[in-house]
């Protein structure tokens, strides 16, 4: 009998999704700063600037940074539990589709890689752990 393993790489869309936030927002804390302050030195004095939006944009800069950390924490809590699901497999009989032509095969795990991409050592093949497909019981 076989229990599935969810080992999906999701990983990698999390973070390009952290990626591509950044770099969207093109501007770090210091930038943001200096925008502010020129902002503040060249306004005219006549008509100064509503104070609202230099709380918003200061209210958005913060919502950026914090979202954007907590996508970094959600893809490093992911590749833990990911490398962690890899060396659990240490010394189990798993089956596993190859990559060329998707047959299912069986084998013995004898090592584990971690990181993004975890692999299991089956044999002599490096199998990601997202081809395996379950564990055989005893």
């Amino acid at each position: 009998m076989t229990a599935p393993i969810s080992g999906t790489q999701a990983g990698a869309p999390a973070a390009t999704t952290a990626k591509n936030s950044s770099a969207l927002t093109g501007l770090d804390s210091q930038a943001f700063l200096k925008l502010l302050v020129a902002q503040l030195r060249y306004q005219d004095p006549s008509s100064p600037t509503d104070p609202t939006a230099f709380m918003t944009q200061t209210a958005t800069l913060t919502q950026v940074e914090k979202l954007t950390a907590l996508a970094d924490s959600q893809s490093s809590l992911l590749t833990s539990q990911l490398s962690a699901q890899a060396s659990a497999l240490v010394g189990k009989a798993v089956s596993y589709k190859t990559k060329v032509d998707g047959e299912t095969l069986t084998g013995t795990v004898s090592s584990a890689t971690f990181g993004a991409s975890p692999t299991v050592r089956i044999g002599n093949a490096d199998v990601p752990l997202s081809l395996v497909t379950g564990q055989r019981t005893a």
